[in-house]
């Protein structure tokens, strides 16, 4: 597959020596969630260690996937995971780091996604938490949901998807 080129971001394949970074990053997304759970700094630390492997694992498990690290000066900021699969481009997991979200790094990192997919004819299909607030994002670039599985909700991107069409699933 050809290169994701973002202007300001470096892309690189994910090494062992940034399993640190990840973990950190991991732990950022669930940060959150876990401030409501009254639990102590131990038992969120260790149920975030706990996550955050049983999570590589599964990735890892994804055949012909892909795990880049996002880089910005240098230095780690996020992490892009994609699946290529014979038809479709399958973006397993887009996180940054919150002192990088909402600075249009995300959007750029996908809108070239997608034109990966597109040039080589290919839709591109995400997973995302239902109350997650990306999912203005994706609508914006051209998803559309196309299943709802409670927790999470599967949409995709065929390029002809405009974000003016309604999802046949309501929120």
């Amino acid at each position: 597959m050809p290169a994701i080129d973002v202007p300001g971001i470096a892309l690189r394949p994910v090494a062992d020596s940034d399993e640190t970074f990840l973990a950190c990053l991991y732990a950022s997304t669930r940060e959150t969630e876990l401030r409501r759970t009254g639990w102590s700094e131990a038992q969120r630390a260790a149920f975030l260690a706990m996550q955050f492997n049983a999570q590589q694992r599964a990735y890892r498990a994804c055949p012909d996937a892909e795990f880049l690290l996002m880089l910005r000066h240098g230095e780690p900021i996020g992490r892009l995971y994609l699946q290529h699969n014979a038809g479709s481009l399958h973006v397993i997991d887009l996180s940054l780091l919150p002192g990088h979200q909402n600075r249009g790094i995300g959007s750029g990192v996908l809108a070239a996604v997608l034109a990966l997919a597109a040039n080589a004819g290919k839709t591109a299909d995400l997973h995302v938490e239902r109350h997650n607030r990306a999912q203005a994002l994706y609508r914006r670039l051209g998803f559309r949901t196309v299943q709802d599985h409670g927790f999470y909700r599967r949409m995709v991107w065929d390029g002809a998807c405009r974000a003016a069409h309604d999802d046949p699933v309501q929120a």
